[in-house]
């Protein structure tokens, strides 16, 4: 390698490891956000650490084709130290400043989704429902009015008929009706008994 290319490498070995240290911290400083995820924790880590070793391989690539020397290593291990000792209390302060803003950002974004689109439809949604349910109460309404209307006649017709019948036919149909009625009690309690016992 001749002297420039050398020196360009040093430089970029220096500024790698400088951001080796950058994108650490950020790194370190988002991952609360899965830690408590252990496979998600590991898998990230897995990917963080490839893909920074492809992106500094890829600029040592770009400098000197990829040659691999000891003061290359050194260079690196340089830029990260400058970065703890010069840099790392400011760019931790920066950190915070812009994921404050970033998640204030988010919740306004957030809040106006809610008010333009979510709760609107909510609302709509809740309204449609509520005229719907008006609408099938009137009708049933009606129609129970206008059975009873129609049915009426048919009931005093067969109390006429009832009362006209013998005293042995109209015992015999209160016996049936009875059974109908015990019958209809009995199965509304089974029914409520193998309810209890599936909850």
């Amino acid at each position: 390698m001749t002297l420039s290319v050398q020196f360009l490498t040093m430089f970029a070995m220096v500024s790698s490891g400088f951001y080796l240290g950058l994108i650490l911290e950020t790194y370190r400083r988002l991952s609360i956000y899965w830690k408590k995820h252990v496979i998600l924790t590991y898998t990230m880590e897995i990917l963080f650490w490839l893909s920074q070793t492809l992106i500094v391989f890829y600029v040592l690539f770009r400098v000197n084709a990829g040659e691999i020397r000891f003061y290359v290593i050194i260079a690196c291990l340089l830029g990260f130290s400058m970065y703890q000792a010069l840099a790392a209390a400011l760019y931790k302060r920066l950190l915070e400043q812009i994921i404050r803003m970033i998640t204030a950002v988010y919740r306004f974004f957030e809040r106006l989704v809610q008010a333009l689109f979510i709760k609107p439809i909510k609302w709509i949604i809740i309204a449609i429902f509520t005229v719907i349910v008006g609408i099938v109460s009137v009708i049933s309404k009606v129609l129970w009015f206008v059975l009873k209307i129609v049915f009426t006649p048919f009931l005093w017709l067969l109390k006429g008929l009832y009362k006209l019948l013998p005293k042995k036919i109209q015992n015999y149909l209160i016996q049936i009706a009875g059974f109908y009625s015990k019958m209809k009690n009995i199965i509304n309690n089974w029914l409520k008994k193998v309810y209890q016992k599936r909850r």
